[in-house]
C-alpha cells in the first residue's frame, strides 16, 4: 500500500463528509415534510404554515459551508497563492 498524500487526504474526507451530510439533509427533509404533509399540509388553507421551511433554510445555508469548505480549496493553498500573488506585484 502506497503512502497517503495527506493534503489530498483531507480533501477526500471533506467531500465524503459533504456528500454524506447532502444526502442526510435530502432524507430528513422528505421525512420531515412528509411529517407536515399528513399533520396539516393536506387540509390546505393558508393559515397551515410549512414549518419545515426553516429546518431546510437552516440546514441548507450549514450544507453551502460545508461546500465552500470541500470544493474551494485549502486554506493554506488560497494562503499560498496570495502570497505568490502580493510577491509578484511587489517585485514590480
Amino acid at each position: 500500500m502506497e503512502p497517503k498524500d495527506e493534503r489530498l487526504w483531507r480533501i477526500a474526507r471533506k467531500r465524503a463528509g459533504f456528500r454524506k451530510s447532502l444526502f442526510s439533509c435530502m432524507v430528513i427533509s422528505a421525512f420531515l415534510w412528509g411529517v407536515w404533509w399528513f399533520t396539516d399540509g393536506h387540509r390546505g388553507g393558508s393559515h397551515r404554515y410549512p414549518w419545515p421551511v426553516w429546518v431546510m433554510l437552516v440546514w441548507g445555508i450549514a450544507i453551502g459551508f460545508q461546500y465552500f469548505d470541500a470544493y474551494s480549496g485549502d486554506r493554506d493553498e488560497m494562503t499560498h497563492q496570495e502570497y505568490e500573488k502580493l510577491k509578484r506585484n511587489s517585485n514590480q
